[in-house]
């Protein structure tokens, strides 16, 4: 049975709250971004979630290698294992807007691979080398902290492979396409059967953009930055884009350097103008339920053993009324969808 999560910002104020609400829809997992310059932080947020809460799981979707030492996060996100019971798992990328704000490069995959390792490490209590110097989380010897799960978000074939060899978890960003996820899937599976690593011994799912409304044309207008910014991911700076089919592949090539960062995430993004209509429905599912029930369950299918929607707000600001009014959008995807490809 697939698993079923939601992304969403953490907002002070509304995040404990809303995490009750999730929970109540029948959503299994809720990831937030650690994007410090667009969203408050998770780590905070999510420790209040973990109290409002009995049974979803927790995370950073996602964080990366760049903003925070792998001791700082690994004791952060150990804390937060101990807070919430075992709940935890930890989602993460390359980075982009967290490392563009600070006027950073994102992770290479080489890089993300180490960091991943060393956090795989902290969190099982090991010691490792930092530079010469003997390196653990002290504080283990008095706590009993379960392993925090690592779900590796990966996009082009590089980084899916490193995905497969390392995370506990692994989650396509490759939009909702299902020639696009099916792609991806092949990817790791020829992987898989590369290293003899099973198959039952990961999670493979993916981020997927969804908006569930009974106007499909509101449904696509309030995907439509969902889609740009998935689409950004496969055309970040110096990105491959020669495996891209055609739909993608000429929006991903101006998203090189077009995109605009400042509004990441924001309906006020002038990239937007480049994202038609046709190319939302394509990259992202836009519709009624049974709509969404047919894609999704299309994409299911394909083998994924987890989901994370990424949705749409009708409320652009202020912020924590953006994260409530993205919860109650996806209400009907709860009630109508996800029940039926359970």
């Amino acid at each position: 049975m697939p698993e079923f999560g939601v992304v969403m910002e953490a907002s002070p104020g509304y995040t404990a709250r809303l995490a009750t609400e999730i929970e109540a829809m029948g959503f299994d997992i809720l990831l937030c971004p650690d994007t410090q310059n667009l969203s408050p932080d998770p780590f905070g947020q999510l420790s209040l979630a973990a109290q409002t809460t009995r049974t979803l799981r927790l995370g950073t979707g996602v964080t990366n290698p760049i903003t925070r030492d792998v001791a700082v996060t690994a004791c952060a996100l150990a804390s937060l294992q101990a807070e919430a019971d075992g709940r935890v798992l930890c989602g993460i990328g390359r980075g982009d807007s967290s490392a563009d704000h600070i006027g950073k490069r994102n992770a290479t995959t080489a890089q993300l691979k180490t960091f991943v390792e060393r956090l795989q490490q902290y969190t099982r209590g090991e010691t490792i080398d930092r530079n010469g110097r003997e390196s653990r989380l002290r504080w283990y010897d008095s706590l009993q902290v379960d392993p925090v799960p690592v779900d590796i978000a990966c996009t082009g074939p590089k980084t899916i492979r490193m995905a497969v060899d390392t995370g506990d978890r692994i989650s396509f960003a490759v939009g909702s396409a299902p020639e696009r996820v099916s792609w991806a899937m092949d990817q790791a599976l020829t992987r898989l059967k590369e290293t003899g690593r099973r198959r039952d011994s990961i999670s493979i799912g993916a981020f997927i953009n969804l908006v569930c409304d009974p106007d499909e044309g509101r449904a696509i207008e309030l995907g439509r930055m969902i889609a740009g910014m998935v689409a950004h991911f496969a055309g970040m700076k110096n990105a491959p884009v020669d495996h891209l089919p055609p739909q993608l592949r000429g929006l991903a090539e101006k998203m090189q350097t077009g995109y605009d960062m400042e509004h990441h995430a924001q309906e006020e993004g002038e990239h937007l103008t480049m994202v038609a209509d046709d190319f939302v429905d394509w990259f992202s599912i836009c519709g009624p339920p049974a709509k969404c029930r047919e894609r999704l369950g299309e994409l299911i299918g394909l083998g994924l053993d987890h989901v994370y929607i990424l949705g749409g707000s009708p409320v652009p600001h202020p912020h924590g009324e953006r994260q409530a009014a993205m919860i109650e959008q996806s209400r009907l995807l709860a009630d109508e969808v996800m029940p039926a490809l359970r």
